[in-house]
């Protein structure tokens, strides 16, 4: 029982073991059959050991088994066979790759190494390359980044099954033709599989290409949602963008300092809509692409107002506007493309202030007028009422002071007696402390009577003694 892969660098024959791995084989086979594997990438290859590939996304995290495609995604992964164990001891050998507690997908790989057992023993070995052993030196030679993915596009384009001795599952309905190829093949930031690479390309000019492709790829995604115009279409090359700046650095404050590599057309730091705070980066424009390259060699990493700036290319291309399919594109600020693409910023943040202070003064003047008036019509009748009021109530301006005149006699009243309960207190304190004086002066003298009178008698007995 074999199986034909058809890849962009050739073809290769695989023998099945049907005997020792029928569950593998199987699921092998059906997903051949439904063309499952048609445009699969082989997104990982290492020199002298793996080849992996069967997964439809590309990613290495991708695929499903021929029974999770059937009853979804409960039945994503089956149990793969452990016995007979059989070693990866040779190059050549097919496995499906072991995802973890022996759970089988539709990722498999073919070794490259003479002997790697010592690492592959987890794995599923389940056939073994016939024919196209000179594929297999190419896939062993490809060119790989750090991450071992070959730099250009190696796909398997179709599968053919020689033989099938399995019964299809329930539900299993083979597709009539192959499939149309997916949206992320035909936008692959590699180099495509098609095109021609010379022998005397190295990895920078390689590594170069890549990177064109990539941002082409991005260029185009942003066309479809609607971002860009047109893919195609390239940022001015004489506008700078400045970052990194300090919230109290101008527009004048940078005017000057980037005016040293040539005349400035324009430029602004970019504000806050409502708050009018710096964003802190700005745009600057020059009449020439020169003097924007001396600025952006020499500016970088240049202290301003204590921060270390960052300049860079602007890469904006929100002041063209797109007509609609074969239109072409306009510039929505000035017909030539010279003109600074932070124009349309300026010219709305000073037609906002423009309508701001309009407003402003309107209401002001409306509302100055409006008082005027109604002070003027009141005006005969303010003084009216103001006498009229004094007529019926002569004495009402004197309220107040009355008021508070008597608060001020009831504070005073509170004051006195609260002396008065103070004073009285202390009276009655120093009249205790008098009374307990005289009690202290009276024992005194009673102690110095007693003591003279013991003085006396004691000398009389010592002269009667004599």
């Amino acid at each position: 029982m074999s199986v034909v892969l058809e890849t962009t660098i050739g073809d290769l024959t695989i023998d099945l073991f049907t005997k020792e791995r029928p569950h593998s084989c199987k699921n092998f086979l059906k997903l051949c059959k439904l063309k499952y594997y048609n445009f699969c990438l082989f997104h990982h290859v290492q020199s002298n050991f793996v080849a992996q590939t069967g997964d439809p996304t590309g990613t290495g995290s991708g695929g499903q088994s021929v029974y999770g495609i059937l009853s979804g995604k409960e039945a994503r992964y089956y149990e793969g066979e452990k016995k007979p164990k059989i070693k990866h001891d040779r190059p050549g050998l097919v496995s499906m790759v072991n995802c973890g507690d022996n759970l089988i997908g539709s990722q498999f790989f073919i070794t490259l190494g003479e002997d790697t057992t010592c690492s592959l023993d987890e794995h599923i070995v389940f056939g073994e390359i016939a024919e196209g052993h000179d594929v297999l030196l190419k896939l062993n030679e490809t060119i790989c980044d750090a991450t071992h993915r070959p730099y250009q596009d190696i796909r398997i384009t179709h599968t053919v099954i020689l033989e099938d001795p399995y019964d299809d599952p329930d539900g299993l309905i083979v597709p009539g033709q192959s499939p149309e190829p997916p949206l992320e093949v035909l936008q692959s930031d590699r180099i495509g599989a098609d095109e021609d690479i010379t022998e005397d390309i190295d990895i920078e000019e390689l590594e170069e290409k890549r990177l064109e492709k990539e941002a082409l790829a991005r260029a185009t995604i942003l066309e479809i949602v609607g971002d860009l115009p047109s893919a195609d279409i390239a940022p001015p090359e004489n506008v700078l963008f400045v970052c990194k700046l300090n919230p109290v650095t101008s527009d004048d404050d940078l005017q000057i300092i980037f005016s040293r590599f040539g005349k400035i057309v324009s430029c602004e730091v970019i504000r806050d809509k409502k708050t009018g705070n710096s964003l802190q980066y700005a745009f600057v424009e020059f009449d020439n692409q020169k003097s924007c390259e001396d600025a952006y060699l020499k500016m970088d990493n240049v202290l301003i107002d204590d921060r270390r700036i960052h300049v860079d290319f602007s890469q904006s291309v929100s002041k063209i506007k797109w007509l609609g399919k074969g239109r072409g594109v306009k510039y929505t600020d000035k017909d030539d493309e010279g003109k600074n693409i932070s124009d349309k910023y300026s010219k709305y943040r000073n037609k906002k202030r423009d309508s701001y202070d309009s407003r402003n003064n309107y209401i002001k003047n409306k509302t100055s007028s409006h008082e005027s008036k109604r002070y003027k019509k009141d005006d005969n009748n303010y003084r009216y009422r103001e006498s009229e009021k004094e007529e019926k109530a002569p004495y009402s301006k004197y309220k107040k002071n009355e008021k508070d005149n008597y608060r001020r006699y009831e504070n005073d009243d509170k004051m006195r007696k609260k002396y008065r309960n103070e004073g009285e207190r202390r009276n009655e304190k120093d009249g205790k402390n008098e009374k307990g004086d005289k009690y202290k002066r009276s024992n005194r003298d009673d102690r110095d009577k007693r003591s003279d009178r013991i003085k006396r008698s004691d000398k009389y007995d010592r002269d009667s003694r004599r």
